[in-house]
């Protein structure tokens, strides 16, 4: 089964700290701080709709095995609610929540006509077997079915989940309707609607904004150098197109372990070892790293690609990198985020800077509703135009107010949001009162 290969940056532990809380603060003081109506915090603060569902899925030997699984629809004024499905143990309905509002600022930010949505199964897929995945998968689809579709909510890949699931989910939602819908989803195979670029959009676009930040700090990527937390799907993309810029890239680790390399480890080699199926820890071209060791790594750029909460009180005194870019998402708490901007680092927020996969699923979709296909060129054109853009107004905003990139990213999308609630009338004024 070509199941997409995020566990290596899934498993990686978390600390014990709740990314819908921290989202819901980030945005209340974001609110404050822009001086707006306090109204507008209270719609975004929770989603519009949250759905857990019951998925009994019938084993090899016979037995029944029931499990959880949830979709949360954050806000849907701009555009019908986008985002992914993730296969996961520690799945829970506060990290769904969470990453359904992120979603919503992503495409706010880069102003996608798109809501925030995301779901997700507790389940360890490594412990089913491919028919059992593909049930829990269509059993899944089935009992969202009723709040989804091309016009109310898009779903597509995330941790665990890969094109191939996405076409069982787009085969069964099509047989309960009856013909073919394309754009019910994205991150499907090419075959039967997928985009080109969409594999690698996420971290091409980890890519570009590093590459925007560099431009900022005067840093030469040529000559710069690299860690990466995480080698799944995002993880070795964002390794691979770093690499084509020159950057030397020193440590990578994942939920396997690490593998480190003074002048520099062999990208394509190490694709190619990921390819065939081995981990990091089987790469034996380099010293063994341990995760805290990577993040002390005196490398230009810092690039955590694995789950939320990584970077910690713990963890961020040790970064010396200039940029940290943040390849997943909620990867930095706010003790840790503090620290970061107390030493002068520069972060990309995971809002902007991860933003490339839900841009090319948007692609996906246009395509799939005038069933017309474009080039990859084109998508990479897009996908660089859409990118730079994003940068450059969170930059813009950044320098204007004295802010960090992060709370400059808020503040881009909170208002983009704003305004539509304006426009809508569900606020008369943007204003305090």
């Amino acid at each position: 089964m070509t199941r997409r290969n995020d566990k290596a940056e899934a498993d990686i532990t978390t600390h014990d700290q709740n990314p819908y809380e921290i989202v819901k603060d980030l945005l209340k003081e974001s609110v404050a701080e822009l001086g707006l109506n306090e109204n507008i915090y209270h719609i975004l603060k929770k989603p519009n709709r949250v759905l857990e569902v019951s998925l009994p899925v019938r084993m090899d030997d016979g037995t029944i095995r029931n499990f959880t699984g949830y979709r949360s629809q954050h806000l849907d004024i701009i555009g019908p609610t986008k985002g992914g499905i993730r296969f996961h143990p520690n799945v829970n309905i506060d990290e769904v929540k969470a990453l359904s509002m992120w979603m919503s600022l992503k495409s706010a930010i880069l102003d996608l006509p798109l809501g925030g949505g995301k779901g997700g199964v507790i389940v360890d897929p490594d412990e089913l077997s491919e028919s059992e995945v593909e049930e829990l998968s269509r059993t899944y689809i089935r009992q969202i079915t009723p709040i989804i579709g091309p016009q109310k909510d898009i779903p597509a890949p995330d941790v665990n989940t890969s094109p191939e699931i996405m076409g069982w989910m787009m085969d069964e939602y099509d047989q309960l309707r009856g013909y073919n819908i394309p754009g019910m989803l994205t991150g499907k195979p090419l075959i039967i609607g997928g985009s080109k670029g969409r594999l690698e959009a996420t971290g091409k676009g980890v890519v570009i904004t590093i590459r925007e930040a560099a431009k900022v700090l005067n840093i030469n990527l040529e000559n710069a150098t690299a860690a990466l937390q995480g080698f799944g799907n995002v993880g070795s993309m964002t390794a691979k197109f770093l690499h084509e810029l020159g950057v030397k890239i020193i440590g990578i680790t994942d939920a396997t372990g690490g593998v480190y390399k003074e002048d520099g480890l062999d990208i394509s080699e190490l694709l190619e070892h990921a390819k065939s199926g081995q981990s990091l820890s089987d790469y034996q071209k380099g010293d063994p790293l341990s995760n805290e060791e990577l993040f002390g790594l005196p490398v230009d750029i810092l690039i955590p690609a694995a789950l939320e909460n990584q970077i910690t009180e713990e963890t961020a005194p040790s970064i010396q990198a200039k940029i940290v870019a943040e390849a997943a998402n909620g990867p930095t708490t706010p003790a840790g985020d503090k620290i970061l901007e107390n030493n002068g680092i520069f972060v990309i927020p995971d809002i902007l800077c991860n933003a490339g996969g839900v841009t090319v699923s948007y692609f996906e979709w246009v395509q799939n509703e005038m069933n017309y296909y474009w080039k990859k060129d084109e998508v990479n054109e897009k996908l660089e135009e859409r990118m730079v853009f994003g940068f450059e107004n969170v930059a813009k905003i950044r320098e204007e107010r004295g802010i960090r990139m992060r709370n400059a990213a808020y503040t881009v999308g909170i208002k983009h949001i704003a305004h539509a609630l304006e426009a809508r009338g569900w606020i008369k004024s943007l204003n305090k009162r």
